[in-house]
C-alpha cells in the first residue's frame, strides 16, 4: 500500500475502464429495452426493467465468489476468469427467443462483470488509503461516468444503423480491448505475503471481520440505500421520457446530460476530499439527498408531472448529489478492511446490490404514470441513509 500519496494517471484509466465495462451494458442497453421486450414478445412492458435490474443481482451474488478467491488467488486471474463468464453469458443473450432465459443471461452476465467491477475496488485499496483513497476512487468514478454519457446514445446509434443484438458485440468487443490492456499493463497489486490462504472458512471468517467493523457496516447499508432509488432511475429512465413525456428521440441526450452532473460532483469531490475529509461530504451529500427529494415531493404531491425543464433540474440537482456520495460511501466503508480487500469489497458490494435490486424492483412497479414514486423512493431511503449516519456519528464520539 502506497504511503506517499502519489498520482497515477494509467492506474486511474484502467480501473475506470474495469468499471466502464459494467456501465456500457447497462447504459448502452436502456434506448434498446422496447425493441428486445417486442423481439422476446413481453407483453407487460414494466418487465422490461428487469433487464436492468437483475444483472445488478448477478453483480452483487459474483462479488461473494470472485472478491475471496481474489484474496487468495490474486486479483489478476479472478478478473480473467469473470469476463470469461461474461462471454458465455453475452453469447446467451444474442442467441435467446426467449425472455426468462435473456433474464438468466443477464444475471449471469452480472456475475461475469462482478470481478471486474469488485476488483478494481479492491486493487485501489491495496494501493491507497484514507482520504487519498477517496480521491484516486472519485477520480476513477469521475472517467467511469463518461460511459453513461455516451452509452445511450451509442446504443441508439447501433439500433438505427444495426439491431439490439450488435450492442452486445460493442459491449464484447470493449471489453476485450480493456482485458487486453489489463494484462499488459497492469501488475498484480496483492502481494505474496498479503494473500490468505484459501479455506472452506475463508469466506466466514472475512464475513466475522467486517461484521466487526460497525462502520463499514452502516456504510455498506447507506450504499444500498442510495443505490437501490438510483436504480429505479435507472431502469424507468427509458419509460419516464418516452411514455411519460414522448422524448424518446432525446432520451440519450438528455440521459447524457444528467451523467454530467455526477460526473461533476465526483470531479469536485476529488478536489476537495483531502480539504475536508470524506465523512463530512458524504454527511452533506446525504443531508441535500433528502432535501432535494423531499422538495419535489411536497410541490408536486398531486402526482402530476411537471414540465420537462423542472423535472431535469430537480434530476440533476439530485445527481449532483449523488456525485458526492458514490466513491466517498466505498471509501468510508473499505477504510478499515486493508488487510481483507477482496472480502472486504464484495461482501460490501454484495449487500448493497442484494439491497438495491429488490427496492428497485418495487418502487419501478409504481412508476407507469407519474416520476412522483420515484421522488418518494429517493426520500424515504435519503432519510434513512441519513439516519444511519447519525447513528455513526453516535458510535463515533
Amino acid at each position: 500500500m502506497q504511503h506517499k500519496p502519489t498520482f497515477e494517471l494509467e492506474f486511474v484509466a484502467l480501473m475506470a475502464s474495469l468499471m466502464s465495462i459494467v456501465a456500457l451494458s447497462i447504459d448502452a442497453l436502456l434506448p434498446a429495452l422496447p425493441e428486445i421486450g417486442e423481439a422476446l414478445d413481453v407483453a407487460d412492458t414494466n418487465k422490461n426493467q428487469m433487464l436492468v435490474t437483475m444483472i445488478f443481482l448477478g453483480l452483487g451474488c459474483g462479488q461473494l465468489i470472485f472478491g475471496p478467491l481474489s484474496d487468495s488467488f490474486g486479483r489478476k486471474p479472478i478478473v480473467y476468469i469473470g469476463f470469461s463468464l461474461f462471454i458465455v453469458a453475452t453469447i446467451v443473450c444474442v442467441t435467446t427467443k426467449s425472455f426468462e432465459v435473456m433474464i438468466l443471461g443477464r444475471i449471469l452476465q452480472g456475475v461475469g462483470l462482478a470481478a471486474p467491477r469488485t476488483l478494481s475496488i479492491a486493487m485501489i485499496r491495496d494501493s491507497y488509503s484514507g482520504d487519498f483513497m477517496a480521491k484516486i476512487l472519485s477520480i476513477v468514478v469521475m472517467v467511469f461516468i463518461l460511459v453513461p454519457v455516451i452509452a445511450p446514445t451509442l446504443g441508439q446509434f447501433l439500433l438505427h444503423y444495426y439491431n439490439w443484438e450488435s450492442i452486445f458485440y460493442v459491449n464484447l468487443l470493449f471489453g476485450f480491448i480493456v482485458m487486453l490492456w489489463f494484462w499488459q499493463r497492469q501488475e498484480e497489486t496483492l502481494t505474496d505475503k498479503n494473500k490468505i490462504k484459501f479455506t472452506p472458512k475463508l469466506f466466514i471468517n472475512g464475513a466475522k471481520e467486517f461484521l466487526n467493523h460497525k462502520h463499514s457496516v452502516g456504510f455498506t447499508m447507506v450504499s444500498g440505500f442510495i443505490t437501490g432509488s438510483f436504480m429505479v432511475y435507472l431502469s424507468t429512465a427509458q419509460q419516464i421520457f418516452e411514455h411519460q413525456y414522448n422524448l424518446g428521440e432525446r432520451f440519450p441526450y438528455i440521459f447524457a446530460s444528467l451523467a454530467i452532473a455526477v460526473g461533476l460532483a465526483t470531479f469536485l469531490n476529488s478536489r476537495y476530499v483531502i480539504r475536508f475529509g470524506m465523512w463530512r461530504i458524504a454527511y452533506a451529500g446525504t443531508i441535500a439527498y433528502c432535501a432535494i427529494s423531499l422538495l419535489y415531493v411536497i410541490l408536486f404531491w398531486s402526482g402530476v408531472n411537471p414540465s420537462i425543464e423542472i423535472l431535469i433540474a430537480f434530476f440533476a440537482l439530485q445527481f449532483f448529489a449523488i456525485g458526492f456520495l458514490f466513491g466517498n460511501l466505498r471509501s468510508l466503508a473499505m477504510q478499515p478492511l486493508g488487510h481483507i480487500a477482496g472480502i472486504g469489497a464484495a461482501i460490501n458490494g454484495f449487500v448493497s446490490t442484494v439491497m438495491a435490486v429488490p427496492i428497485a424492483n418495487y418502487i419501478g412497479g409504481f412508476v407507469s404514470d407519474s416520476v412522483l414514486p420515484l421522488f418518494v423512493g429517493f426520500s424515504v431511503f435519503g432519510i434513512l441513509s441519513f439516519l444511519v449516519f447519525i447513528r455513526l456519528k453516535v458510535l463515533h464520539n
